[in-house]
């Protein structure tokens, strides 16, 4: 029996030894077409669950039987089954897999993800496609580009800011605009510099577009919900451009000049100054008037000589010039990366006197530390000055005055012999003069330093750890010249902003293969955010005993103030995920905040989604060949958001009037009533999605329904007097936006040395106010109004009068009744598309894009002002009339006639006779490139050369709009203003030309 037993054992030690000695070490690199190392390639044995990955190196070891297959899978290449004969050492070569739409994606956190895995709605803007717009607004460069989003321009003053809203409004007076990330960390895009009257700058406008890779939209809340509150509102990620490792320094110079022309808004070129059809000169003191209802330009002579007849515009507005000069040099080691750019933005506006300047330096570097560290650290700093005119409608505006200036009045020069200004009406200073002597001048500083370590302690475990700041500092001086005309003192105001903003993620993901089919992960995190805003400002009026010594001292009397506010949050969120064949994917969000924005009872809020993907196309490959790809998606996701300043919990202190006194300062409890009960905002959104790629992937086609609900909106109303306080901050109500969103790519010709390329997005959603405070129906932000169980963004003002049958309601004077105030027009267009081409033939490239809007109210407040003084391009009509409609108090037909001029005067105070519709089509860009052969700089010492012309908003067609562009609006990027139109710098079309060349 012994002898037995030490056979089965001797039987089964030779069974071990013989399985050991079947089982090998192997050790292999993976690389990519360009031979360049690819890090987490799953590597795993067919048929069990052994596996591992490749690091950052490419490199991999694993223990192999004899006889197995290993199967190779990795983000955006094509799967591979490698057969183990026995070898060592092992090299893979990945093939890029572009017929099953794996191209991999930036997403939240700044983790990559296989689209096809993806289970909401992501859209890509390539940094070549941004570079071809030539905006050195890289805001300005997505617009029409990515479906759901709207991007307003707020002037064409060089510099001025944009304002960015993904699927809707969903804040009643709190931020509506999306959250800016840049490598993994949020970045403040706030508008800041607007010192005088106008609009300021969006600090987005900071970044160089040079510097990025791509621009990834996230749209949906699933998809931003790991972002937190900030990105309730959808997110801009912002992946900036890396070296290559194993290459060689290459350096790129890239140089622009662009010329840019004022797009005029349409006024009167028939009519000279005067009243009445009298001529009035605009010289003599009994002469000066602002109307300009005179006599025909064309028939008017004065003492036998014809007066001028030339455009005000036209002797006002320059040239604009914008030089853009941007080096970068990359390269790497087998270790480590680095991508460095420096450029200078110089851009002169089509006002004189103002411009706008940039310098920006950013240099990432990555770096093995060793074999499971890696670290990552990158800086960009950018300097910025402005010199700004003041826009809107303040009397000190150049602009006021110019769009409603004569055809006969030559504003130069500025001043008379006695240095007096010359104006040809009275409480307008002379626009020249305005340029010299009233201006905004800013100065900023920012540095954004992101520090990122990577470690793999183990092939299915990543540690990541991010740091990033937001630093800047601002520098303000708007001065103001005492005028002779306004009889104002003058005005100095300097005014200091200091921003700290600081960022902190700890991430950790875990993702194993299981079996052959399945893969799972879990990543959660935590995350610390916190700001810091401080502002100085001193404001001294009068005095100017020195001239032009534009210091605070020199005014007679100062005010100073100290603004600050400080805020933090602090997160925990978790996203575990499921993945079947790379077929079916479930994943979850979740995630818990802490906001010191609210009282300690309502500080902590949870949230999260849900969402799933199926590949329906992995089914029906034999079947339907023609079919490519295909994926149904749907997400169901509740985000919390504390869309509120600091401090909205607490009533403060504010300056008293007149104070200081005798230099005692004095101060009142505010007007704005702090509340302890507010709490934060919730978005519950359903989204389903259809992406299909057909033909080899020549035809994609993308389409996206989402259902927002958006509740306990915050607003900033106003309270009975009773209360004795003015306003505070409520949870005030509720609204929705439901849409659809397409996107169609094509590909009609795809030859060897000819492609071209159609994309088509179009973008519908439906906004509604579905509740208010208190059973309130309208809520008032600024100029912008929220009717309960209307679009958000109403006009609310004096209208035309009508009677119950429709009728115009008019007076026994013969002109159309003024009615109170009342609903009169809405902001929110019908749809929203872009049309994109890009033809290649050999070496050359020509790219053109169409943006449309269809509806959408704009208030021209230029054209109601331009009714009065007769400067509005329908005052060319000056016939005598009858209006059309019945008398008011005898229901009669009217038949009184009235003059033209008192027609349209009597227009001017009907604000609804200024809302015109917004519909345009632009030519927003065209660009040709034409990239030399390489035998034609194979004797340079240049790699790559091409030459490229850029033409932006060539054709605009706005059937309904007699302003610049009906895309602007004026007042900036707040809620306060939305849709207004008045007085703002014009909208340029421009041509640039770009020379680029690489060694």
């Amino acid at each position: 029996m012994r002898i037995n037993y030490f056979i089965l054992l001797l039987i089964s030690l030779l069974s071990f030894f013989r399985v050991q000695s079947q089982t090998a070490t192997l050790r292999g690199k993976v690389i990519d077409a360009a031979n360049s190392p690819v890090q987490g390639v799953s590597i795993r044995i067919k048929g069990i669950s052994t596996g591992t990955s490749s690091n950052s190196e490419g490199a991999f070891t694993i223990n192999t039987p004899s006889g197995a297959t290993l199967v190779i899978t990795a983000l955006g290449y094509q799967s591979q089954e490698i057969p183990f004969t026995g070898q060592t050492q092992l090299t893979i070569q990945l093939e890029e897999d572009n017929q099953t739409l794996n191209e991999v994606v930036v997403t939240a956190l700044g983790i990559k993800r296989e689209k096809r895995q993806l289970t909401y709605s992501t859209q890509e803007v390539t940094g070549a496609d941004i570079a071809k717009t030539k905006e050195p607004n890289v805001l300005n460069s997505l617009t029409g580009k990515v479906s759901g989003v709207q991007i307003t321009s707020s002037s064409g003053q060089p510099g001025s800011s944009s304002r960015i809203v993904i699927r809707g409004t969903s804040s009643l007076s709190g931020n509506n605009e999306a959250l800016i990330v840049v490598d993994g960390v949020p970045i403040n895009n706030d508008q800041t510099g607007n010192n005088g009257n106008g609009n300021g700058i969006s600090r987005f406008s900071d970044i160089d577009p040079a510097i990025i890779e791509s621009v990834n939209v996230l749209k949906g809340s699933a998809a931003s919900a790991l972002y937190g509150s900030s990105a309730a509102r959808g997110v801009v990620i912002v992946t900036t451009k890396n070296g290559s490792k194993d290459q060689k320094p290459s350096i790129n110079f890239t140089s622009q000049y662009a010329i840019d022309k004022a797009i005029y808004p349409e006024v009167q070129s028939l009519y000279a100054q005067g009243d009445r059809g009298i001529y009035w000169n605009g010289i003599d003191n009994d002469q000066k008037t602002s109307l300009i209802w005179g006599p025909r330009l064309d028939t008017l002579r004065v003492n036998g000589n014809p007066v001028r007849n030339v455009n005000p515009m036209d002797a006002f507005f320059q040239t604009g010039k914008t030089y853009t000069n941007t080096i970068s040099v990359q390269g790497g080691t087998d270790k480590s990366n680095y991508f460095m750019s420096y450029s200078y933005l110089d851009q002169e506006g089509t006002v004189p006197t103002t411009d706008y300047k940039r310098h920006a330096a950013f240099a990432k570097f990555s770096n093995k530390i060793f074999d499971k560290l890696t670290a990552n650290f990158q800086f960009n700093y950018v300097s910025t000055t402005s010199h700004r005119t003041s826009e809107g409608y303040g009397l000190e505006s150049p602009l006021w005055t110019i769009y409603t200036a004569p055809f006969s009045w030559d504003p130069s020069p500025a001043t008379n012999e006695d240095g007096t200004q010359r104006v040809f009406r009275y409480s307008r200073n002379n626009p020249f003069w305005a340029l010299e002597n009233i201006y905004n001048d800013t100065r900023g500083n920012r540095f954004i330093p992101i520090a990122t370590f990577t470690y793999n302690p183990a092939d299915w475990l990543t540690i990541t750890e991010r740091l990033g700041a937001d630093i800047y500092s601002e520098q303000s001086k708007y001065h103001e010249a005492p005028s002779d005309v306004l009889a104002t003192p003058g005005i100095l105001r300097d005014r200091n902003n200091n921003y700290r903003q600081f960022n902190h993620d700890f991430i950790a993901e875990a993702r194993k293969q299981i079996g052959d089919d399945f893969e799972v992960s879990m990543l959660v995190g935590n995350n610390v955010f916190s700001t810091y805003d401080q502002r100085y400002q001193i404001t001294g009026t009068g005095g100017f005993t020195v001239e032009d010594f534009n210091n605070i001292s020199n005014t007679e009397t100062q005010v100073s103030t100290e603004d600050y506010r400080r805020f933090r949050r602090v997160s925990f969120y978790a996203q575990p995920t499921v993945d079947y064949k790379k077929m079916l994917t479930l994943s979850f969000t979740g995630r818990m905040e802490q906001s010191s924005v609210f009282d300690k009872e309502n500080r902590t809020y949870f949230y999260g989604s849900a969402s799933g993907g199926f590949v329906f196309s992995e089914l029906l490959k034999d079947k339907m060949p023609w079919l490519s790809f295909g994926k149904l998606r749907a997400s169901y996701s509740k985000v919390g958001n504390d869309n509120v300043g600091a401090y909205a919990t607490t009533t403060v202190y504010s300056i008293a009037d007149n104070f200081p006194f005798n230099g005692i300062p004095g101060f009142l409890i505010s007007g704005d009533l702090g509340n302890s009960n507010l709490k934060n905002e919730t978005t519950t959104e359903l989204e389903i999605g259809l992406e299909t790629q057909f033909l080899n992937n020549r035809i994609g086609l993308e389409v996206n329904y989402f259902d927002r609900d958006h509740k306990d909106l915050l607003s900033y109303v106003t309270l009975a007097n009773s209360t004795g306080y003015r306003n505070s901050y409520i949870n005030a109500g509720s609204m929705y936006n439901k849409g659809i969103e397409a996107l169609l790519n094509i590909a009609p010709v795809k030859k060897e040395n000819f492609s071209w390329d159609l994309t088509f997005n179009f973008t519908k959603i439906k906004n509604r106010v579905t509740a208010l405070y208190d059973d309130a129906e309208s809520v008032q932000i600024g100029q912008t109004y929220a009717f309960k169980g209307q679009p958000y963004g109403t006009f609310f003002a004096s209208g035309y009068s009508y009677n119950d049958a429709g009728q115009l309601l008019i007076d026994d004077t013969g002109l159309p009744v003024i009615s109170e105030s009342k609903a009169i027009g809405n902001i929110q267009p019908d749809w929203l598309a872009g049309l994109n081409n890009s033809i290649t033939y050999k070496n050359l490239n020509l790219s053109f894009f169409f943006d449309m809007r269809k509806g959408g109210d704009l208030m021209n407040s230029d054209d109601r002002y331009g009714f009065f003084y007769g400067t509005s391009k329908a005052t060319e009509n000056r016939e005598d009339r009858v209006v059309e409609g019945v008398n008011i108090n005898t229901g009669e037909t009217n038949t009184v006639t009235v003059s033209g001029q008192d027609y349209y005067q009597r227009l001017s105070n009907i604000y609804e006779s200024a809302i015109q519709d917004g519909t345009y089509v632009k030519l927003r860009n065209v660009s040709l490139t034409y990239n030399f052969p390489e035998k034609y700089i194979k004797r340079t010492p240049f790699k790559r050369a091409s030459l490229t012309a850029t033409g932006r908003n060539l054709w605009i067609y706005a059937p309904h709009f007699t302003g610049s562009d009906p895309e602007v609006s004026s007042y900036g990027t707040g809620n306060d203003a939305l849709g207004l139109y008045g007085n703002s710098v014009p909208t340029s079309r421009s041509y640039n030309f770009t020379l680029s060349l690489t060694f």
